[in-house]
């Protein structure tokens, strides 16, 4: 490496690790204009790169911070539950929610009643119900909750060609796990894998869409 070259390593290693500043630079500059001039215009276009190159690429900090930023401390896992299809009231039967108290199932219908709720939920299933939209309304669905999804750490990150892309992968834990837990297939009580896209864009890192489970 020529001397102007180690010379440029070794400020830009300083620099970097916070422990020169400008005017150390000028000082330790060889006082020739020329020299002082190249040197300089070298340096500032090397420290342009790494500065920009430090800041495009995705790291596992970033990563949980933008996750978390997106989710909050929390996110509500939920089940739909369809409550005129006696295909869901014979899986509440199953699950127990009936003996429980959650909920009733209505076994037989009359012909006029086609279209009624099969299931009705009882006032301690209240805690666990969430508000329905106009289109759960109009689907007859009643959503409920299954747990708190808990955003606990970035596995990895695979950085896909061209540098503005890439897929993280994370764990979630749950809390304040509800009686309607019964639904879930998994098991609540254990870690579960997330994946989910991320893209670079002007003003830096962002989740492509809502995060998918993992195979």
């Amino acid at each position: 490496m020529s001397p102007m070259g180690s010379f440029v390593f070794s400020v830009i290693s300083q620099f970097k690790n916070d422990s020169l500043n400008l005017k150390d630079i000028v000082f330790l500059l060889p006082h020739k204009p020329l020299v002082m001039k190249n040197i300089i215009a070298l340096f500032i276009s090397v420290l342009i790169l790494s500065s920009c190159g430090s800041q495009e690429k995705l790291n596992r900090e970033t990563a949980l911070k933008i996750l978390k930023e997106n989710q909050g401390n929390s996110k509500v896992s939920t089940y739909s539950i369809f409550i005129t299809d006696p295909t869901y009231a014979k899986r509440m039967i199953d699950a127990g929610l009936e003996d429980d108290g959650l909920l009733k199932v209505k076994r037989t219908q009359k012909l006029i009643e086609v279209g009624e709720p099969l299931i009705i939920f009882t006032e301690k299933s209240l805690p666990y119900l969430i508000n329905q939209t106009e289109e759960d309304k109009a689907d007859r669905i009643q959503r409920v909750k299954i747990a708190d999804e808990v955003i606990d750490q970035v596995t990895g990150i695979q950085m896909l060609e061209g540098g503005n892309r890439a897929v993280v992968e994370y764990n979630v834990s749950f809390k304040n796990i509800s009686p309607f837990s019964k639904l879930y297939k998994e098991n609540l009580n254990n870690n579960e894998a997330r994946k989910v896209d991320f893209i670079l864009y002007d003003d830096g890192w962002r989740t492509k869409i809502a995060p998918y489970y993992s195979n």
